[in-house]
């Protein structure tokens, strides 16, 4: 990985990590990824998607040409055709691109004539989330020109941990409840924040650290600094005073 794609990459996990608003983490991502992979534009999806409904987000500016095209076109986009078959097929959630998968086919699929017509683009490369089962979630890069070169499929693969990271990330901070004013004058991190969120569903520092894709050193500072600001010593009484100013779920409402 080069130097610039590297330092692009941390600045978007830092931004990440940093993003308290679990609606806005995949448009961070939409806005960097196709510079980062060497395309033109994104689609992203997530959750239970399908050809009808679901969360999907594109890149900025890609939206725009997206908004006047009816329901068939959009269920093709939402159909994902090669890739969704691809990947529903079978575990491997390696990136790959819809040339690779369906050879000559592809250019004249009316998925590849309506990329053309929309956004000039003639490839996609698929970046799945590493864990992701049924429906298979990630996001789609496009591009114009050449199809994605082995570098380019490489450095998306060293991006999944990251995509991946940012998807748990939001998937936490959705669970999360509106906090009360005193909560929020406690000036808890995200990190911090879903660090909480895992304590009060019993994990050890060790799962957390794994969940997390961290050390359990730097779980123990997080946990540290939760108990300095929330003014408590043990982790009982941590989650319960948290419950009570809303920053975690309480157990009726928490994720079974």
């Amino acid at each position: 990985m080069g130097t610039t794609a590297y330092e692009r990459m941390l600045s978007v996990a830092v931004a990440a990590l940093h993003e308290r608003a679990p609606e806005r983490l995949w448009p961070l991502l939409a806005a960097e990824l196709p510079v980062l992979c060497g395309g033109d534009a994104l689609i992203y999806k997530l959750d239970d998607w399908n050809e009808r409904e679901g969360t999907l987000g594109l890149s900025p500016g890609a939206d725009v040409e997206f908004t006047s095209i009816g329901d068939e076109e959009t269920g093709l986009l939402r159909a994902g055709y090669p890739l969704a078959g691809h990947y529903a097929g079978g575990s491997d959630r390696t990136p790959v691109t819809a040339r690779r998968v369906a050879g000559r086919s592809w250019s004249g699929s009316p998925t590849a004539r309506l990329l053309d017509d929309l956004l000039d683009v003639d490839h996609v490369l698929g970046i799945p989330l590493p864990q992701s089962t049924a429906p298979v979630t990630g996001c789609m890069v496009y591009r114009s020109g050449r199809d994605f070169s082995d570098d380019e499929l490489v450095l998306a693969e060293r991006l999944q941990p990251l995509l991946a990271a940012v998807e748990q990330q939001r998937q936490l901070l959705r669970r999360l409840g509106t906090p009360s004013e005193e909560a929020a004058g406690l000036a808890l991190t995200p990190r911090e924040t879903t660090v909480l969120l895992l304590l009060g569903d019993a994990l050890t520092a060790v799962s957390i650290g794994r969940r997390l894709g961290i050390s359990e050193r730097t779980v123990h500072k997080h946990i540290a600094n939760i108990y300095r600001k929330l003014g408590t010593h043990d982790r009982v009484s941590t989650v319960l005073h948290a419950q009570r100013l809303g920053l975690v779920p309480t157990a009726s409402a928490a994720r079974p």
